[in-house]
């Protein structure tokens, strides 16, 4: 239930109180992307157009509620993994590649690497992560990844 007032108050004139009259209702991503759990967050967009429905970042009540599932302390680590290798796929081909490594590289140092030094480091984590020496990551490439840095997925959640 708190997870339902968290999203109606987000947009309390599109949300009603009554949920079983308007199913279907999205609060837009200028909403669910300023919201404090998420506005600091360098993937803010691609979280929300993940979760969303439409990967548009609008969202309905049940995105929100498995945004935030997932983003909880107590999500299993597989789940994590998933997601992560989701919102770290910018180009949505379901392999993380050089490019999609850079816009996340880019993001996480806030973008105070040199293009150069955001070269190495995608080169450098293929060079360790790519198993099959494909040039980019797959699912089971990433979670392998994972396993090797515990502390990675400890970061990757929302307190509400």
């Amino acid at each position: 239930m708190r997870l339902f007032y968290r999203y109606q108050d987000l947009a309390p004139q599109l949300v009603p109180l009554d949920y079983t009259t308007c199913p279907e209702v999205k609060v837009p991503y200028e909403l669910i992307g300023s919201m404090p759990e998420l506005k600091d967050n360098p993937f803010r967009q691609r979280i929300a157009q993940v979760f969303s429905q439409d990967g548009d970042g609008h969202m309905t009540l049940e995105n929100f509620l498995d945004m935030f599932s997932v983003m909880s302390e107590m999500a299993p680590r597989d789940l994590k993994a998933y997601y992560a290798f989701k919102i770290y796929d910018f180009n949505n081909d379901n392999y993380i590649c050089a490019w999609d490594l850079g816009q996340t590289v880019t993001r996480l140092t806030r973008g105070e690497l040199s293009a150069e030094e955001v070269t190495l480091v995608c080169e450098k984590v293929l060079d360790e992560a790519d198993s099959d020496h494909d040039g980019r990551l797959s699912l089971e490439d990433f979670q392998n990844m994972i396993l090797r840095a515990p502390d990675f997925l400890s970061t990757f959640h929302i307190r509400i």
